[in-house]
């Protein structure tokens, strides 16, 4: 399977992030792609069309999903930069979300 997936997980509560948006990016900033994640705080196919090889950002609008959760966080604005070398692979790139710290890690 190929393609870009995305998880995002409320690091306090263990919990998935139900209702993030999330935007895909080129390089140059450009959408090419936006989405929500579900009731597991999964987005399992974030872009329609394949990736050529190339640089990349997902863009997760913490501050809204922050805000609507009453939440007083301090990243308003999550971009993960990430880098697409071989196209025919799947690439999930997971975020691990709390008020005051985020982490990511190229999943599987």
């Amino acid at each position: 399977m190929t393609g870009l997936s995305t998880h995002v997980l409320d690091a306090v509560s263990g919990s998935p992030a139900v209702g993030v948006e999330v935007s895909l990016q080129d390089a140059s900033g450009t959408e090419l792609s936006s989405g929500r994640t579900d009731s597991d705080g999964r987005i399992t196919r974030v872009n329609d069309d394949a990736l050529v090889p190339g640089t990349y950002h997902l863009v997760f609008d913490t501050g809204n999903w922050f805000a609507d959760n009453n939440i007083r966080g301090f990243y308003p604005e999550v971009d993960i930069c990430f880098e697409i070398s071989d196209a025919d692979a799947h690439h999930h790139v997971p975020l691990l979300l709390s008020p005051f710290a985020y982490s990511t890690y190229r999943g599987s």
